[in-house]
């Protein structure tokens, strides 16, 4: 298989450069490598797909703003990389083809903001089993930015007049608040609020 092949290989350079890494810290490289191959290799084929359908631009705009909101609230990860790239593909392509088409009226973007903002400053950050946010101080800053940002995306979303623009800010606003909700995370069988196991009572 090409990802084991690809991280294996960087692995052995590593470790050849590195001799006195233990294990653990193998290990942490090695998840890093993997989430980064996974991101390249999934960003080609849905920015891929995106130039085939003529959906490019609009995909690049709703994926940049998609990362700013996710980058301080987190959320939920796919249990596999090929799970990850079907659900992906299906969201970004899916809503960068309907942001270009569709023209929500300013009542309806306001209502919908309003409410992803207390969702997000609600659920933010929400961690995965994987990496979980245990510092109390590192939860508190993640949230007041989420809240910032989302507030922040709410306020162009009502003054902005360019169409695209404003449905893409909406969808990732949208997008995050599924993205960071428990019900999410229950209906995938994943954990939530992975820091409160390291809480000591």
């Amino acid at each position: 298989m090409m990802k084991d092949l690809v991280i294996n290989n960087s692995l052995n350079l590593i470790k050849s450069h590195n001799p006195n890494y233990n294990e653990e810290k193998m290990d942490e490289i090695k998840y890093g490598l993997v989430g980064l191959y996974l991101l390249i290799t999934k960003t080609i084929i849905i920015f891929g797909l995106a130039i085939f359908l003529g959906i490019f631009k609009e995909l690049l705009i709703l994926t940049i703003f998609y990362s700013i909101i996710r980058m301080p609230s987190f959320g939920m990860h796919a249990s596999s990389s090929t799970l990850c790239l079907i659900a992906s593909a299906s969201m970004f392509l899916g809503g960068a083809y309907f942001c270009s088409l569709i023209n929500i009226p300013i009542n309806i973007r306001l209502i919908l903001s309003v409410i992803c903002i207390i969702l997000i400053f609600k659920n933010s950050p929400a961690d995965t089993k994987k990496r979980p946010i245990i510092n109390p101080k590192r939860r508190i800053i993640y949230k007041i930015l989420s809240l910032i940002i989302a507030v922040v995306f709410t306020i162009l979303i009502i003054l902005i007049q360019n169409r695209l623009i404003v449905n893409c800010l909406l969808f990732a606003l949208l997008y995050q608040t599924i993205m960071t909700a428990p019900t999410t995370y229950k209906i995938f069988n994943q954990s939530y609020d992975n820091y409160k196991k390291y809480i000591k009572v």
